[in-house]
């Protein structure tokens, strides 16, 4: 007859599930922010497109009227989540502005663009914000 040994347990030892959590613990203090960074560059291009759509909408409103006065009200966008949308006009000149809401995650976010049809990034967390372009991603990238 074979003896069975009743002595051997089964299942983890206290060390080793704590040794499971410490690296769960590890991996996710990693994930979570490069999670969120990849969730607000995604809701960048909110921005980045509202701006550009309403953008030619003011130009086709400038060609009708020959005036930027009275743009902001006639054009304004609609349905952006992310940012707030504000527009700054005079006769011959005009800056349309996408910030970002606080409430949604996006505080610190600050896009333009003007008559020229030139794109600012005037506030991006952790990056240098560039002269003429805009961020799309951490670290100063256009």
């Amino acid at each position: 007859m074979c003896a069975i040994n009743s002595n051997k347990s089964a299942g983890f030892t206290l060390i080793e599930l704590l040794v499971v959590v410490a690296i769960i613990g590890i991996l996710a203090s990693i994930a979570m922010p490069m999670y969120t960074k990849y969730v607000q560059r995604s809701k960048v291009a909110e921005a980045t497109t509202a701006l550009s759509e309403w953008r030619n909408r003011v130009e086709r409103f400038f060609q009708d009227n020959r005036t930027y006065t009275g743009v902001c009200a006639a054009t304004a966008p609609t349905g952006v989540k992310y940012f707030t949308m504000t527009c700054a006009e005079t006769a011959l000149t005009y800056t349309l502005t996408a910030t970002g809401q606080a409430a949604q995650g996006m505080n610190g976010f600050t896009f333009t663009i003007d008559q020229n049809n030139t794109k600012r990034t005037t506030a991006y967390p952790d990056s240098t914000v560039p002269a003429n372009c805009w961020l799309t991603k951490h670290g100063g990238s256009c």
